[in-house]
């Protein structure tokens, strides 16, 4: 009886932390929206800090604590969700105070999952389910580089010991990336077009001049496309007639 009653106390306590409520088609289908463990989760975890903590803007470090993940893979699960429009970072203006803010915006996450009802299709079988796997969402996996195709470019998924330019921008800065900076990285890729070559050299340069932000960082680069820069060697030359004045 009494471990009968000490049972029921811890539920009730357990339950008194708040509930979260999480869309049953999310559980159900995650994998036939081409979403990996990770990136599941993720999306849960926002849901529960948006709900139970009013927190709508968690940073990588606090996603880790709850997924139990690098600060890599956690950032590139953020990245990879937003370019499958799941999800949106929103600046938000409060002009009482005049404080900028940002949120995660999960309109695309409740829109994805209504077009899949609205379709009628079924939940992937074992073969979509194990492609999913195979992206490095789950389990023992993580010692080993996946890939996933996103809007026709392969966008590695993180592991531990994979030496990449968000692992260089991290380690130079001396902490994780915040999810807008995984994007300012990805669009100096993808967008403009800068050799990878370049944006390693540029944060290089700025860690010489003791300017270590992204705004100084951009402005390099933006310069060297400019003056059509197109590789490190000219790059190196650019810069040693910048610093002499020629």
């Amino acid at each position: 009886m009494n471990e009968r009653n000490e049972y029921a106390r811890g539920m009730a306590e357990a339950y008194m932390d708040g509930a979260v409520s999480i869309p049953y088609s999310l559980l159900r289908s995650y994998r036939a929206l081409k979403l990996n463990d990770t990136e599941a989760m993720l999306l849960m975890q926002l849901l529960a800090f948006r709900q139970l903590e009013q927190n709508e803007f968690p940073t990588i470090e606090q996603l880790m604590e709850r997924i139990g993940s690098s600060s890599s893979v956690v950032g590139q699960a953020v990245q990879n969700l937003m370019k499958l429009g799941f999800v949106t970072i929103d600046e938000v203006y409060d002009p009482a105070t005049g404080v900028q803010s940002e949120k995660y915006n999960l309109a695309g996450l409740f829109q994805k999952i209504a077009l899949y009802i609205a379709s009628g299709e079924r939940p992937a079988e074992s073969s979509g389910a194990a492609g999913a796997v195979g992206r490095g969402g789950s389990g023992s996996g993580a010692s080993e580089v996946a890939t996933t195709a996103s809007a026709g470019r392969t966008i590695p998924v993180l592991a531990k010991g994979t030496h990449s330019i968000f692992v260089l921008f991290e380690q130079e800065f001396g902490r994780p990336l915040t999810p807008m900076e995984y994007e300012t990285i990805n669009s100096w890729l993808d967008q403009d077009q800068y050799a990878e070559e370049l944006i390693r050299f540029a944060l290089k340069e700025s860690v010489f001049a003791g300017k270590l932000h992204f705004r100084y960082i951009d402005r390099i680069l933006l310069e060297w496309s400019r003056n059509r820069v197109t590789n490190v060697e000219e790059a190196r030359l650019h810069a040693q007639k910048f610093r002499t004045g020629r």
